[in-house]
């Protein structure tokens, strides 16, 4: 099967998955939130298929909450648009995207000596939902 993004879709695919990331650093905030977007940031960009080639730039020009709340408002829409677009188009390469999200969300708790905080653990779940909900 093959897959045909718009400029829209893979706008949508960034902000999601870059999203998810931002969420997910915001969240550890308390700990290294740099690390955690450093640590996101580079599973993104080590993803493979097509889902990698629309992932290896963050999306330009999209302007994020600036609270936790208004980031999740965005980037929990996006990713089950994300998911429901891939699913439409190829659902191996939602597959991949799921996975890849899920393993930059990982990546991004990493930094965080001990267990991740409650927070975090939180903010991965509402995650996996939106990936989920499509």
């Amino acid at each position: 099967m093959s897959i045909t993004l718009s400029g829209q879709d893979t706008l949508t695919l960034r902000t999601a998955a870059w999203g998810a990331v931002s969420l997910m650093s915001a969240a550890g905030a308390a700990g290294s939130a740099h690390k955690a977007a450093t640590e996101g940031s580079i599973a993104l960009t080590s993803a493979t298929g097509p889902v990698g080639h629309v992932l290896t730039k963050a999306p330009k020009g999209v302007k994020y909450g600036k609270t936790v709340a208004a980031l999740a408002d965005q980037v929990l829409p996006a990713l089950t648009a994300a998911m429901s677009l891939l699913k439409q188009q190829d659902p191996t390469e939602a597959g991949n995207f799921r996975r890849t999200v899920i393993v930059a969300v990982e990546a991004a708790t990493r930094p965080h000596k001990g267990e991740p905080s409650p927070t975090m653990t939180e903010m991965a779940r509402k995650i996996t939902e939106a990936l989920d909900a499509a």
